[in-house]
């Protein structure tokens, strides 16, 4: 029998940072990547947190780093983040305050 992974869900992104972020860190040092690889894209989900009564899921391809820099934004301000449009107009994405568009490394969309 095959054991069922539900994938958590979190109050808000400061939850979802110091329960999920923080321990696979400590946990895994090298990582840069919250899957763990260095190169490629999934659409594997890692997490779903809660910001501006949205639901959002956190890609496994996000950069531990840029985590981190959302972290530390989130301690400034409740609004660390801009909502956009992706290409396709066809849902949401997430944006740390102050971070270049492109090469974003942070892989963060709404949930439809």
């Amino acid at each position: 029998m095959s054991a069922i992974n539900t994938i958590p869900e979190y109050k808000d992104f400061k939850e979802f940072y110091l329960n999920a972020v923080v321990p696979l860190k400590e946990q895994n040092p090298t990582f840069r990547r919250l899957d763990g690889k260095l190169v490629g894209s999934t659409r594997n989900v890692t997490a779903y947190f809660w910001y501006q009564n949205k639901k959002w899921r956190v890609d496994a391809d996000t950069f531990i780093d840029r985590l981190k820099i959302a972290f530390e934004e989130f301690e400034k301000s409740d609004e660390p983040f801009k909502i956009k449009h992706t290409r396709d107009h066809q849902g949401e994405s997430l944006l740390i305050k102050g971070q270049p568009i492109r090469n974003k490394k942070f892989n963060v969309y709404r949930v439809s």
